[in-house]
């Protein structure tokens, strides 16, 4: 018999593993039928043929029922965009959670990660995958109090289940270098809830700010003392916004 709670999915960022939500799950059991996902590549998963931002959306819809709740981190909230614009009938509300519309900055967006030092990532990552990651996982945490904690929180997680294959990675990087979905905000009607930590380094929060007010049917939550997990540094307040949105 099918529950009766609303199914809410947990999309991963790039390198990691739907572990990363087990705090944040636990806390939003009661009220949901919980899908923690795998990126294609990550925690176990095979790679798919054609690694693409299309193709992650695809199968993210794959996966879920009519009218789910999808909350995407990071470029978890890429793939669930693109799958919400894909899918609609699919994907009913969304949690943009410490994510973005462009992940890179250039002349006309300032709100994102100088290009040459994602690339820096891509060039080590082939010649030391474990290492890029942990100092992708610092990127995360840089500028918030508990830095050290949340970092071997992080590190654990990564560690929780097998590691990403190469492919997926090499792919990963290269949707948050190429991807912007700036143009395709105004045909996202589905109600968004932005939430972001203001002390974010790798999506700044002027990008969630201007994220939310791009969107046709947008709320905003901005975490104060919050960098770019906010799941795991506060938890309870983001299982609460959570809750709130996708019950309102």
């Amino acid at each position: 018999m099918r529950s009766a709670r609303p199914v809410l999915a947990l999309l991963h960022g790039w390198g990691m593993n739907a572990r990363v939500f087990d705090a944040l799950a636990a806390r939003l059991a009661v009220d949901f039928e919980l899908r923690l996902l795998d990126l294609p590549g990550h925690g176990g998963r095979a790679a798919l043929a054609d690694n693409t931002l299309d193709s992650w959306g695809d199968d993210l819809a794959r996966q879920l029922p009519a009218g789910a709740v999808v909350v995407g981190w990071s470029l978890g909230g890429q793939v669930a965009m693109r799958a919400a614009l894909d899918h609609p009938e699919t994907i009913g509300r969304l949690v943009l959670l410490a994510s973005t519309p462009k992940f890179v900055a250039d002349g006309g967006w300032a709100g994102g990660l100088a290009i040459g030092e994602l690339e820096a990532f891509g060039a080590a990552l082939m010649s030391d995958p474990e290492a890029t990651l942990v100092r992708f996982l610092s990127l995360q945490t840089r500028g918030m109090p508990g830095q050290k904690a949340l970092l071997q929180q992080l590190r654990q997680t990564v560690l929780a289940a097998p590691p990403a294959e190469a492919a997926a990675l090499a792919a990963g990087l290269a949707i948050l270098r190429e991807t912007d979905l700036r143009a395709d905000l105004p045909r996202l009607t589905q109600p968004t809830l932005v939430l972001h930590g203001a002390l974010d380094t790798l999506t700044p929060a002027a990008a969630g700010a201007w994220l939310a007010d791009s969107l046709p049917a947008a709320q905003h939550v901005e975490l104060a003392r919050a960098a770019h997990a906010p799941h795991l540094s506060h938890v309870d307040e983001v299982a609460i916004a959570i809750a709130r949105f996708a019950h309102g």
